[in-house]
């Protein structure tokens, strides 16, 4: 049995044929299109975690990371599912062009499977030398981004579409099957960045919105910053259109993974899972990106596609809600592994299988944010009722954030023991307080948000949830009840204004 997970990095299924491509179908994703054929596909996947390494943590772990810590790496109590495949004697390979797995917040991770491949280049990647800054176009944002030079600086060494991490990114996971395929006992990880921010593709997926390249004469917007939209309309089109460039070329690269499954025969014994770790606001609810605004479901409500040789079913859509956090024991599963005891994912052979639901709600978030939860109809958004975001802390044995270390002034007397908990494995941790989401300035922050999917899809009108208390409260029932089973810090409680 072998197992191959392509993982994408902000990637809107709203913008992907098999999900209806909100606006007509106008994106160029054939090979999305024939993935949902050659596969399930899920309607109600969710996040957990997020964004980046929270998610991964969860992917490693089968459990929500959000409620005890931010970004962060695998602490030494985690368990993480590559390194059980890996001692099972199940053979793991990562190829990746994330380069946040390499900093100081990221850095615990690559080194659990049983080999490991990185590409140079994306974003802020410290990669390419250049002491006179290159000179980067006229931009519409981002000039003061802390990457925007390095970006620049990389690119400068990309003369082609081969050139690029993700081209490498893939070539090196479709090397890895051409040289492994007759074997038994794998699993592949294939990861890119994109179509993750800024929006950097060849010229030939451009060609495929020529109408639109042909008539804008802006400025260079592939860079969304993370606030509310402030462009012309013609500027926001713009950065959609290089969205949907990069994303076609995810695309592209996507249908040289189908090709190898059809080339050496994978189908029959392979699991294969395309999934994302987030999505991405392209202006939606007035907003870009992710993380300083409520988790809408153009972040949450993720594509994902699965197909399992032990069952045979493909082309058809589930309904059941699953998370992120049920990757980890379902490719345990998979190879005959129990998970672990402190994995909350659920398997879901039965859920490929028939449709069988795993879970009656899914909860997710990032640390001092708001929470949110879902039955699969409603969706709950619950705040912070301090405007200081207290109490919160992070609960770690690996104090790095995504770029640093903690500041010794932050350590130097603030910390207390903290723990044990549940899943730490009798181990104490340090306690340190937090801030919460860094820049997290959206008007609905300190509101508690009721959205009804069925009449409301695009999340446009909440409830006005003091003349619906009955629902509000069945909403908050599966909170708390989740937060139990995460075994949550009290203050999380105390900080959402909720009774333990």
């Amino acid at each position: 049995m072998k197992c191959i997970m392509v993982m994408f990095d902000s990637l809107n299924r709203r913008m992907l044929a098999p999900y209806g491509c909100k606006g007509g179908g106008w994106t160029h994703t054939p090979n999305f299109k024939r993935l949902a054929e050659k596969t399930l596909r899920f309607d109600n996947a969710y996040v957990c975690s997020l964004p980046c390494m929270p998610a991964r943590r969860d992917l490693h772990t089968g459990r929500p990371t959000f409620l005890h810590r931010g970004w962060s790496p695998l602490e030494p109590f985690d368990d993480s599912m590559p390194e059980i495949l890996k001692n099972a004697g199940i053979y793991t390979h990562l190829v990746t062009d994330h380069f946040h797995y390499f900093e100081d917040g990221g850095a615990t991770y690559h080194n659990r499977y049983s080999t490991w491949e990185f590409f140079r280049g994306q974003e802020g990647d410290q990669w390419a030398g250049f002491v006179k800054k290159p000179s980067p176009p006229e931009v519409v944002a981002h000039r003061d981004h802390r990457y925007f030079h390095q970006h620049y600086a990389n690119i400068e060494l990309m003369k082609c579409e081969d050139d690029m991490p993700q081209a490498k990114t893939f070539a090196a996971g479709l090397e890895f099957i051409r040289r492994n395929h007759k074997e038994d006992k794998w699993f592949l990880q294939i990861e890119t960045f994109d179509p993750h921010e800024p929006f950097f593709s060849d010229d030939k997926y451009k060609d495929l919105y020529a109408s639109h390249y042909d008539k804008y004469k802006g400025r260079a917007f592939n860079w969304p910053p993370y606030r509310t939209v402030q462009e012309t309309p013609e500027e926001i089109e713009h950065a959609r259109m290089e969205y949907a460039s990069l994303l076609s070329m995810c695309d592209a690269h996507l249908g040289r993974v189908l090709k190898a499954m059809d080339q050496f025969d994978l189908w029959k014994d392979t699991m294969l899972i395309v999934c994302t770790d987030h999505g991405y606001l392209l202006g939606e609810h007035d907003c870009w990106a992710k993380s300083w605004m409520p988790y809408y479901n153009e972040n949450a409500n993720v594509p994902l596609f699965i197909w399992d040789p032990r069952c045979g079913r493909r082309g058809e859509s589930r309904q059941a809600l699953v998370q992120t956090i049920d990757f980890a024991p379902t490719i345990l599963d998979f190879f005959g592994i129990p998970p672990t005891k402190d994995m909350l994912g659920k398997i879901l052979k039965d859920t490929l299988a028939n449709d069988s639901p795993v879970r009656q709600a899914a909860i997710w978030g990032i640390h001092g944010g708001q929470v949110h939860v879902t039955d699969g109809r409603y969706v709950y958004m619950r705040a912070p009722v301090r405007k200081d975001n207290q109490p919160l802390f992070d609960y770690t044995m690996m104090p790095t954030r995504m770029e640093e270390r903690f500041h010794p002034s932050e350590l130097a007397g603030n910390v207390e023991l903290g723990g044990p908990f549940s899943f730490t494995k009798g181990c104490r941790t340090m306690k340190i307080r937090a801030q919460g989401v860094k820049g997290y300035e959206h008007p609905d922050r300190f509101k508690h948000l009721l959205f009804d999917l069925q009449t409301d899809p695009d999340q446009l009108r909440p409830i006005q949830t003091k003349t619906d208390k009955n629902v509000e409260n069945q909403m908050i029932a599966h909170l708390s009840r989740l937060m139990k089973e995460c075994d949550a810090p009290p203050e999380q409680w105390q900080r959402l204004g909720l009774d333990f």
